[in-house]
């Protein structure tokens, strides 16, 4: 049965920031690591970490709202990613990740690449700098 992840991660960073984050080609770049295929053209497709993830751009509001379809090989249930960033003040944000329909067999790697990977690069690469 699929499940649903979330998560809240508070950053040093403004919501600006954050979202150019999520949505820049070339700040993905810097974070990941790797080539970023991402556009803010709703109904764009968008490829992250060679590959590894890849989908659909659903909804965008700026500075607020990333929402995404996530694909999983051949399933039929849409897996819905929806990033809100909420500012709290002039250089610190919240981010809420909610990701629905995650096939069971993906749970648990899938959790830990959010935390691990996804969301652990992105804080570190908004954040450096700040010591």
């Amino acid at each position: 049965m699929p499940k649903t992840f979330k998560t809240r991660i508070k950053l040093g960073a403004s919501a600006e920031d954050v979202y150019s984050a999520l949505t820049n080609p070339f700040a993905l770049e810097l974070w990941t690591g790797y080539p970023a295929k991402m556009s803010t053209e709703v109904g764009s497709e968008f490829e992250l970490w060679e590959g590894d993830i890849c989908g659909q751009n659903l909804e965008f509001e700026p500075n607020k709202l990333v929402k995404q379809e996530w694909y999983f090989g051949e399933q039929t249930e849409k897996s819905i990613v929806t990033m809100k960033i909420f500012a709290n003040g002039a250089e610190k944000s919240t981010l809420d990740v909610e990701q629905t329909n995650i096939p069971d067999e993906d749970f648990e790697d899938l959790t830990e690449g959010w935390r691990d990977t996804y969301l652990a690069a992105l804080k570190q690469f908004l954040e450096e700098g700040d010591d």
